[in-house]
């Protein structure tokens, strides 16, 4: 594969993918892999920082597969596999444990997030993933990671160990500094509960998201329960600001729909809120409910799944070892 201009990114397999991953990431990666060589991993690995009951873990990875198929990836055009499938992740990840400081891990937000107030039950692996990821990243060398607000810092991370890795054994541009693929006007998709909360699929109310997998039906009972208010529309972005579930609305009807805010809101405003919550459910049945029926149709053949993950662990495998050859040698590893 060609070293000039290589996209890596994972997603964890945490159960259903929802209109958060689709508009944040999955659509990205599909318009990626057009323009770009791309590896997209599904990162077993990452998953069980936190504990996963195996059946359910190995679930979720075909899962993932199948959405990632059914928005678009090509198996063809990119690397689809399961991270804990190549070993490289785990050796790398060892060796940059090592050069990796503890002091900027020490940084990490999302570890204070994720571990809570009690961090002295939280596992080794969620403090030192970052580490992992960086591995994942420099393992194929890549250029370019799609990147949100909350894997930032991260990438930043592994722009510092692939820094010093290149100063510590002077092998000046060995490991690329990957750049971050930020997608321009793509707003976060909040929860429909809560306008203020990233919608989760950890989220304990179903209601709070939509998922890939959610039927017409689904889609509508969700929109039409999601919170709004009883006033009208308003007319200006100003006054959208302070109704951060409303604002939430109208974001998502602008991305599936590809229109401005101000567009969108020139379209609205005045009316009341049912008015907006029918055109943003139909718009939505037609986006999501295809991918839905795609994705149990893919579950329905995970023997085909499995093929395409074993097919692309061949690929990444071949790269991984090549890296991992001259970095042994750079670290003086027989």
């Amino acid at each position: 594969m060609s070293k000039k201009k290589l996209v890596f990114s994972g997603v964890q397999p945490t159960g259903n993918l929802h209109l958060g991953n689709y508009l944040g990431a999955l659509k990205n990666f599909v318009s990626l892999q057009n323009e770009m060589e791309c590896i997209y991993c599904v990162v077993d690995l990452h998953a069980i920082t936190t504990f996963q009951k195996p059946d359910e873990l190995q679930n979720n990875v075909l899962e993932t597969v199948a959405s990632f198929l059914a928005t678009g990836l090509d198996p063809n055009k990119s690397i689809i596999f399961n991270q804990s499938s190549v070993s490289g992740h785990t050796e790398l990840a060892w060796i940059l444990n090592c050069v990796s400081r503890i002091g900027w891990l020490n940084r990490m937000t999302q570890f204070k997030d994720k571990a809570g107030s009690d961090k002295e039950k939280a596992s080794v692996g969620l403090y030192i993933y970052p580490n992992l990821m960086a591995a994942d990243i420099l393992l194929y060398k890549a250029t370019h990671v799609p990147v949100g607000a909350d894997q930032k810092q991260h990438l930043e991370l592994s722009r510092d160990i692939a820094q010093k890795f290149n100063n510590d054994f002077n092998c000046k541009d060995f490991f690329p500094i990957p750049e971050p693929l930020i997608p321009k006007n793509v707003s976060r998709v909040m929860s429909l509960r809560d306008g203020t909360k990233k919608m989760s699929k950890s989220e304990e109310s179903d209601f709070s998201r939509i998922n890939l997998k959610d039927s017409a039906d689904e889609i509508i009972k969700k929109i039409k329960k999601a919170k709004s208010d009883s006033e009208p529309i308003p007319e200006n972005l100003k006054n959208l600001e302070k109704k951060p579930e409303a604002l939430n609305l109208l974001n998502i009807y602008s991305e599936v729909t590809k229109k401005s805010l101000e567009t969108v809101l020139n379209e609205v405003s005045g009316k009341e809120y049912s008015f907006l919550k029918t055109k943003l459910s139909e718009i939505l049945i037609g986006e999501i409910e295809p991918i839905g029926k795609e994705i149990k149709k893919l579950l329905n053949n995970k023997d085909h799944l499995k093929q395409i993950l074993k097919k692309g662990r061949e690929k990444a495998n071949n790269i991984a070892e090549e890296n991992l050859k001259n970095i042994r040698e750079k670290v003086g590893l027989l």
